[in-house]
């Protein structure tokens, strides 16, 4: 239970408790204590059973004798006194006509009015007997307006204590995590590596927050928002951590999809609470995780189909928003995405998001540098090579680097070893590209005659074939979802542009599986489905993104969707039915050329293919070195 929910209930009971109090205070009765009519209490007189009374305005309360002086004379009276008096305290309430009665009674203190009958028989008598009258006025008002004023604003305030917390109170609040000026882990600069020419983009900013007058004096403008651009995993989210933790101010910390709600209004309210928010933590930086969420291009479907976009209420909010707050309030807003062309056009204007940054995948340097700051806290081994493991994974983004540093250590420990090695972080690249192994999955023997064939032509065709990235392993042990087999080819350095005969090469790469299992089985399996798969990718961007094919030299055949005013779609170029044909017959042109080319450069070297393929059902797992070693030089 919550601190704030048990807080609530002491504070019920606590209340309750008090009203208890009260009641018994005020109302003494106890159990013992009994309610006569008045002809009762009468007889009562008559038997001498009543030691003395009070006389009120609105009751008699009396007392009995003891037993041992209730005269012994008349057994049936007292027989029958006895029967409805105990000898505990009782009391008579007076009805309506007795308590007028009564009333003039104890205002004129007992003189001889109308029942001169019960006041002779009391005077007479030994009774001890008084009128008094209470003012009970103060009492009245406690009990009959205070008390359950009270009583009914304790049990509100519990109800709406406990509904405080409740989701739908809360639907026009922001939900943003608010990170602290100083938190006990901040992220600098120093943790972000890869990304050099973005950390100097955001520097700046850091100045901005830091010395707003240095610029403002000249008569600039701090720039309102910055536009994190960059594929998944490349520290988009760190980037801006870190300028909130360089600048020393609040983080507001949440995502696009934070301000989509069912109801309808919510995400515009939320939006303006944020800003509210933000303007009271002012000099503040705003991030906005995965803006496309809520940025995307505002179509024209809800003005066709007369239908209500809360999404698009939400970015019209968003876009007032930041054209409402002034320039020099210090709120930067720092938006993250990493598909920008569906964005609005609106919100990418100057003024809204003055500057683009754009977060790529690191280089070789860029990923060594990512490697030493994720294996900090790791204890490696003194051969340890990072520039080696920053070769071995071109096209890693940030997270993909820390993920390979994490399973390292993982597979450190599960093989009991002391420090972190070279193998353990290959094993965990492997891992990563090609998936777990399964050596405890059972193939029989021609499936496996089948893969050691099929891995060995991709091997054969990647290692002769110039230009093409170097073979660093080859496997028949299972991995992942359905692969029996991989091989495994690394680029010596980052390549950024592929001519045609390096396409045509990659081409031929993966088609080479599927050309041995024909040359030495005489038929094809299922195992080149993959394969065939990113052949067909790859000669479909050659002929029509490209223009790299005989028929269509430089020729851009993309279907494109055009749009109109506010990014309105107003269709889609489609290319004919003829030029279609023209391109298919290009494509299946080309690959069959390309799968003639590999077969006939296989067929040369056959008895490369059976050495390699014997050699893999032999250990199932070689290395650069043998490979190297069975291939020669090429």
């Amino acid at each position: 239970m919550k601190k704030k929910e048990k807080f609530s209930f002491v504070y019920f009971w606590v209340i309750f408790g008090f009203i208890l109090l009260t009641q018994l205070m005020f109302f003494p009765d106890r159990p013992a204590n009994q309610s006569l009519t008045y002809k009762e209490f009468i007889q009562l007189v008559d038997s001498g059973r009543v030691s003395r009374l009070v006389i009120l305005q609105d009751k008699i309360i009396g007392e009995y004798k003891p037993e041992k002086q209730v005269a012994e004379t008349d057994a049936d009276t007292t027989r029958h006194t006895l029967t409805h008096a105990p000898s505990a305290p009782w009391r008579l309430r007076i009805p309506s006509i007795e308590k007028q009665v009564a009333r003039q009674f104890i205002v004129s203190r007992i003189p001889d009015f109308q029942d001169p009958e019960l006041l002779t028989k009391l005077k007479n008598s030994d009774i001890d007997f008084e009128g008094r009258y209470e003012d009970n006025a103060l009492r009245n008002f406690f009990l009959n307006w205070l008390l359950p004023i009270l009583f009914f604003i304790a049990i509100w305030g519990f109800i709406f204590r406990r509904m405080g917390n409740h989701p739908m109170l809360d639907l026009g609040k922001n939900k943003a995590k608010i990170q602290a000026e100083k938190p006990k882990q901040q992220v600098k600069f120093t943790d972000v590596a890869g990304v050099d020419e973005a950390v100097e983009e955001v520097r700046e900013l850091v100045d901005f927050l830091k010395n707003p007058q240095k610029y403002t004096g000249l008569g600039g403008k701090l720039p309102k928002g910055f536009l994190l651009v960059g594929p998944p995993g490349t520290g988009k989210t760190l980037l801006a951590k870190a300028v909130a933790g360089e600048a020393g101010v609040p983080f507001f910390n949440l995502s696009g999809s934070d301000f989509v709600e069912m109801f309808v209004g919510v995400g515009a309210a939320r939006v303006r609470d944020l800003f509210k928010q933000a303007k009271q933590h002012a000099p503040c930086i705003i991030f906005i995780d995965e803006v496309d969420a809520i940025g995307k291009s505002r179509g024209g479907n809800t003005a066709y189909s007369g239908g209500y976009d809360e999404r698009e209420n939400t970015l019209n909010q968003l876009l007032v928003e930041m054209d409402g707050f002034d320039a020099g309030a210090g709120v930067i807003i720092i938006g993250a995405t990493n598909r920008p062309e569906v964005l609005d056009q609106a919100l990418l204007r100057p003024g809204r998001f003055d500057r683009q940054v754009l977060v790529d995948k690191p280089d070789m340097k860029g990923r060594e540098a990512i490697f030493k700051v994720h294996t900090r806290k790791l204890k490696l081994s003194s051969k340890l090579d990072l520039k080696q493991l920053a070769a071995q994974t071109p096209g890693f983004a940030g997270a993909e680097i820390a993920n390979v540093c994490n399973e390292a250590a993982i597979l450190a420990v599960r093989n009991n070893r002391d420090e972190v090695t070279m193998s353990d972080f290959e094993a965990a690249i492997e891992r990563i590209i090609a998936g777990l192994e399964k050596k405890n999955k059972i193939i029989n023997k021609k499936e496996r005659e089948i893969v050691a064939y099929h891995e060995s032509g991709h091997a054969i065709i990647g290692y002769f074939t110039p230009g093409a990235d170097q073979v660093q392993k080859v496997s028949i042990v299972p991995r992942g979802i359905g692969a029996l087999g991989y091989t495994l080819q690394m680029p010596l350095e980052d390549r950024y542009l592929m001519s045609k005969s390096e396409i045509t090469g990659k081409i031929k790469g993966l088609l080479g599986g599927r050309a041995a299992e024909e040359i030495t089985f005489g038929e094809v399996s299922t195992g080149a489905s993959n394969d065939l798969e990113r052949v067909a990718q790859l000669v479909k961007n050659m002929v029509t993104v490209y223009g790299m094919s005989e028929k269509f030299p430089n020729y851009s055949l993309v279907n494109r969707s055009t749009y109109g005013f506010l990014g309105q779609s107003s269709g889609i170029e489609r290319r004919s039915e003829y030029l279609e044909k023209l391109i298919d017959e290009e494509i299946s042109e080309i690959i069959n050329r390309c799968y003639d080319e590999t077969k006939s450069f296989l067929l040369q070297r056959k008895d490369l293919l059976d050495k390699m393929a014997q050699e893999l059902l032999k250990k199932e797992v070689l290395d650069k070195n043998e490979i190297q070693s069975i291939l020669g030089n090429h």
